[in-house]
Formats: structure tokens, C-alpha cells, sequence
């Protein structure tokens, strides 16, 4: 639960960089997210997949993948997300585009504080997984996942600064987004012990929410801004996953 917190609550450096230091340049943003994805592939690869098929079968494996990539893929289909598509340009998912121009700032910052709360729990659900197979592995999966919660926090501070909010109301929502994941990770650490097999489906689980991040935001998000830098992180954080794990 600690490695979870810490993983939520990095959504506050966000907020603290953008308060004090404007948005980091592109090729910074790169890296970060191009290593935060190296790491989440290597783990989900080299651990969580291998972890589920040796506790369970690999129709379990199977189907716990599946249904990670499904339940990413219907938070995104239902909920708005914000990406840092730009390193001073802000990108809002299934948001249609006159009705964000005729909302405020501030309402915008709201609706993709709610799209990012709801998208930490299942990242907390992985931690929550990995803690249940080993601690180190529930750690590096909670790096992970805190790298990526950065520039989300971004994400979620630079509309409602924008809007009038006070630096401390700004903070206070950024950590609120955040503390989803840590909910999330206490619902696995209740739910996932229920039997090996069920620990299984969790592992592959996490290995396909992962995933399904990893490509669908951070390989995008990060060559957006500069592609050498994006694939340097993304080796860097695939062979340091391989050390690790």
C-alpha cells in the first residue's frame, strides 16, 4: 500500500513542475514516458504473463489479459483522458470538440480530473496483483506506473490553474486523482487472494491494462514529442525491467 501511494501521489510533482516551473520540454516528456512504458512491457512480459501461466492455465492467463485490455479499452471509450500530446499542448479524449470550446477552462479541468481518477484504479488493481505475487514486483510496477502518473498530473493541474483555482486547490484535486490508485490497490490485495487461480487471472490482468497503456498512450504520447528520445527511454526502461525482474 505504501508503493501505491507514493505511485498515486506522483500526480502532485505534476502539479508542483507546471506551479513552479512550467511544462517540461519534449524531449524530457519523451524519455519519461518512453521509460515508464519500457518498464510496464517489461514487467508485463518477462513476469506477469509467465507468473499467470505457472499459478494457473493459459486459458486463465488468456482471459485475464483479455479482460485488462478490455476494461482499459471501455474507461477510454466512456471516460475522457487527457494526454500531453505536446509538451505545451493539452489533448482531450472522447470530449467533442464544440461542446469543450463552449465550457470553461475550469469545467474542462474537471472533467479530466474525473477521467484520470477513474482510470488510476486499475492501475492500482496491478500493483495490487504484483504485490500479491511478490513485493519486488509490486514495487517496479509501482515505479512504473508513478513515472507515468507525472505528466498526468500535468494533465489535470494545467486546465484547472488556468481556470482561477488556487495552487493549493489544484494540489489538493491532483491528489485526489491520485489516491484512486492506492483505492485500487487495497480492492486487489482484498479480492485477488481468494485462490491461486483467481491470483492468476489478476497477474495477466495487470499484464493486459498495462499493456493496453503502454500503447494506446505512452508509445504515442512520447514519439509525439520527440521519437530518439522516446525509444532511448523505452530501451532504458525495458533493460532495467530485464535486471530487475
Amino acid at each position: 500500500m505504501i508503493y501505491s501511494f507514493f505511485a498515486g501521489t506522483s500526480t502532485v510533482l505534476g502539479a508542483i513542475i507546471l506551479m513552479f516551473f512550467g511544462t517540461p520540454g519534449k524531449k524530457t516528456m519523451a524519455a519519461l514516458l518512453g521509460f515508464a512504458g519500457g518498464i510496464m512491457v517489461a514487467v508485463s512480459v518477462f513476469e506477469l504473463m509467465p507468473g499467470a501461466l505457472e499459478m494457473g492455465s493459459m486459458v486463465v492467463t488468456l482471459v485475464g489479459f483479455l479482460l485488462g485490455c478490455g476494461m482499459m479499452f471501455l474507461l477510454d471509450s466512456f471516460m475522457p483522458h487527457a494526454h500531453m500530446s505536446k509538451s505545451d499542448d493539452l489533448e482531450v479524449e472522447n470530449v467533442d470538440a464544440d461542446k469543450v470550446h463552449s465550457q470553461t477552462v475550469l469545467r474542462t479541468g474537471y472533467l479530466i480530473f474525473m477521467g484520470i481518477a477513474l482510470h488510476n484504479v486499475p492501475e492500482g488493481l496491478a500493483i495490487g496483483a504484483g504485490l500479491e505475487a511478490s513485493q519486488e514486483l509490486g514495487m517496479v510496477i509501482a515505479l512504473a506506473i508513478g513515472l507515468h502518473n507525472i505528466p498526468e498530473g500535468l494533465a489535470v493541474a494545467g486546465p484547472l490553474r488556468a481556470g482561477g483555482l488556487s495552487n493549493l486547490k489544484v494540489i489538493l484535486f491532483t491528489l485526489g486523482a491520485g489516491l484512486m490508485t492506492p483505492i485500487g490497490t487495497a480492492i486487489g490485495l482484498l479480492v485477488f487472494g481468494i485462490s491461486e487461480a483467481f491470483i492468476a487471472g489478476s497477474l495477466a490482468f495487470a499484464a493486459g491494462a498495462m499493456i493496453y497503456i503502454v500503447n494506446d498512450e505512452l508509445i504515442p504520447q512520447s514519439n509525439s514529442m520527440h521519437s530518439h528520445m522516446a525509444n532511448a527511454g523505452l530501451i532504458a526502461g525495458l533493460l532495467i525491467g530485464f535486471v530487475l525482474l
